[in-house]
């Protein structure tokens, strides 16, 4: 066998494997819900588990198997306007916040639904396959990951307006643990660096390209802001105080009344809150998180700090290792306190970090042509850039240059906050 025959196989063998892990996980993450926990759509930004579900399958059935397989029999021709989710150049689709309105087909017939597209892309694998279909395996594997994660934070939202307040798993309160050690400040000079996906390996197109920019002096703290930190800031009337909030952020105040975290309530035994998990006390040590741009850029202003731009966060987790595992047992559900050890921590795994930079495109940006260029390019406006990982966010998903994005005022996510500072 020629060597680069024999590169081609084991390249097709990763996919497979990486196919049928991604797709086994996310019947794992499924299995504790019943039908109707799937069915049910608790806001309109979040999206029934079951949509979850199939709309991941109907990504791998619409982007390749439609392409790429000739003999391919499409499950269920009404299934391409019930989940397709945003593609205009694909056809009209049901309402996002109606998505809750398809309590037909049944939670069964969506995994019978996996089932046979499943079949149908290890079919096509075990072939002679096009390189751009395996690129789209590729692309739809990152896809599900990034739904994997939506469907535990939806789930999550889901559960907190039960009145019952179900756990998604369940779990024992987790021990009291000493207070957090002071924030140490890690610095870094200034010059010209570069950041952006370099091309090794996979990345979303909004990754990249790999370019240069210009960084002045700064610090940023060593772990994340803690439970511990907010309460202060909450008992110091950091909600009460104008003078600490963008005015988009102070109408939220107004028109919501904030006055604490997402999912927090206060009662007779302290501060809880509601995780994946139920309801939990809040663990001062641990990294505050279901907060929004703006909540974050109050405390940061109150700190007399700010947020690091995504430059700066990226040029400084550059260096730092991530430990990858896709290992279903390892889901931990709520982030964790620092570990006392000296260098930047947290910077993945705890909660998706907030940073002062508007999500737009980085010079010499190309959206992709067709249907695959709508999914980053036509959602540079209006939101703002997260960086590092969550506990929801499939571990291997992680990378220094992940740019994840969301409006300002959103907190159903696992979203926290690193303080940095001029030097």
């Amino acid at each position: 066998m020629a060597l680069s025959e024999a590169r081609a196989q084991a390249a097709r063998s990763a996919v497979h494997e990486r196919y049928a892990s991604v797709r086994d996980h996310s019947r794992r993450l499924a299995s504790p819900l019943s039908d109707a926990d799937a069915t049910v759509q608790s806001m309109a930004d979040a999206s029934p588990a079951k949509w979850h579900l199939a709309h991941t399958t109907w990504f791998f059935e619409t982007m390749v198997l439609k392409r790429f397989a000739a003999d391919y029999a499409v499950f269920d021709a009404r299934f391409n306007f019930l989940f397709n989710s945003y593609y205009e150049t694909i056809g009209a689709r049901q309402p996002r916040p109606k998505r809750g309105m398809i309590t037909r087909p049944s939670l069964d017939e969506i995994m019978a639904y996996r089932a046979h597209v499943d079949a149908a892309i290890e079919g096509l694998l075990d072939g002679d396959v096009d390189p751009a279909a395996e690129e789209l395996v590729e692309l739809g594997c990152h896809h599900e990951q990034q739904h994997q994660e939506l469907l535990l934070t939806d789930i999550l939202h889901l559960f907190a307006q039960s009145p019952v307040r179900p756990a998604y798993r369940d779990g024992s309160t987790p021990e009291a643990v000493q207070a957090a050690e002071p924030a140490e400040w890690i610095s870094f000079d200034g010059g010209i660096v570069e950041i952006g996906h370099d091309g090794g390996g996979f990345s979303f197109d909004c990754e990249g390209p790999r370019h240069r920019a210009l960084l002045e002096p700064f610090r940023v703290a060593d772990r994340l802001v803690t439970n511990g930190e907010w309460l202060e800031f909450m008992a110091d009337g950091g909600y009460r105080d104008p003078l600490l909030w963008l005015a988009d952020g102070w109408a939220q105040i107004l028109e919501h009344r904030w006055a604490a975290p997402f999912y927090w309530e206060e009662g007779d035994g302290g501060w809880r809150s509601m995780t994946l998990r139920g309801m939990q006390p809040i663990d001062r040590a641990a990294p505050v998180t279901h907060v929004s741009y703006f909540e974050a850029d109050a405390f940061a202003t109150w700190a007399g700090k700010r947020l690091p731009s995504e430059t700066e966060w990226e040029h400084a987790a550059a260096s730092l290792s991530i430990a990858p595992s896709s290992d279903p047992k390892r889901l931990r559900l709520r982030p964790r306190p620092a570990p006392r050890e000296p260098g930047l921590k947290q910077m993945f795994g705890e909660v998706w970090q907030w940073t002062r930079s508007p999500f737009t495109p980085y010079p010499r940006f190309k959206a992709a042509e067709g249907a695959v260029g709508e999914y980053n390019g036509k959602f540079m406006c209006g939101q703002f850039v997260l960086r590092g990982s969550s506990v929801a966010t499939p571990p291997e998903h992680a990378r220094s240059t992940y740019r994840n994005f969301f409006p300002p005022d959103k907190r159903w996510q696992f979203s926290g906050l690193r303080l940095a500072e001029d030097i």
